[in-house]
């Protein structure tokens, strides 16, 4: 599966295309670039916000400066890395506007398949992903979910490659220590906090 960061060649070429008809103003263009964008970039606002409602609105605000600022991009950067680059502040704004309401939404997602070792796991992960501070969370996904270099997380964040491998020192850091606090707590505490 292809994800931001990691995307043939030939991929950054067609979507440059795209681009450049979507600042021509080509509707058919757009459409195609949100077909292509819309599963990665709801993935990523999803794992951050823990809300379908919120993912929906903020993909479609996303492609929305896409459609506006298209004649911007000068093709420094991949395409993905300049859509992800707008992904990332509109997320940042969301989260930091309404942290309140993003973190309850977090321990309201139930799991597809409540037997699952594999989803239980994944959801102690997130538990310990929402803790962390907005700018070390969202590193984290850049970088760990969707594998994007850190060169290319720094483009995105608007930060120095040296800023992404502090967050993302710090950010294994305080995982790591919430995962082995989690995994040495009393259960029945966890049902009480978390459920």
């Amino acid at each position: 599966m292809a994800t931001a960061g990691k995307r043939p060649d030939g991929e950054n070429e067609r979507e440059s295309a795209l681009l450049q008809r979507v600042a021509q103003r080509d509707r058919d263009a757009i459409a195609e670039l949100y077909r292509i964008y819309h599963p990665r970039l709801f993935k990523f606002i999803f794992r951050l916000t823990h809300s379908y409602a919120v993912a929906d609105e903020l993909v479609n605000d996303i492609m929305l400066l896409v459609w506006q600022n298209a004649a911007a991009f000068r093709g420094d950067s991949k395409v993905s890395t300049w859509i992800f680059g707008i992904a990332y502040r509109q997320a940042m704004r969301r989260v930091t506007r309404r942290p309140t309401a993003l973190s309850q939404n977090a321990h309201n997602v139930e799991p597809a398949c409540d037997d699952s070792i594999g989803i239980e796991t994944e959801d102690w992960v997130w538990q310990g992903l929402h803790a962390l501070p907005h700018a070390q969370r969202l590193t984290m996904i850049l970088v760990f979910y969707f594998g994007l270099s850190y060169s290319e997380t720094a483009e995105i964040t608007r930060c120095s490659v040296n800023t992404v491998k502090t967050r993302m020192f710090h950010a294994r850091r305080k995982l790591r220590g919430y995962l082995t606090e989690s995994a040495t707590a009393d259960p029945s505490d966890h049902g009480r906090k978390h459920g």
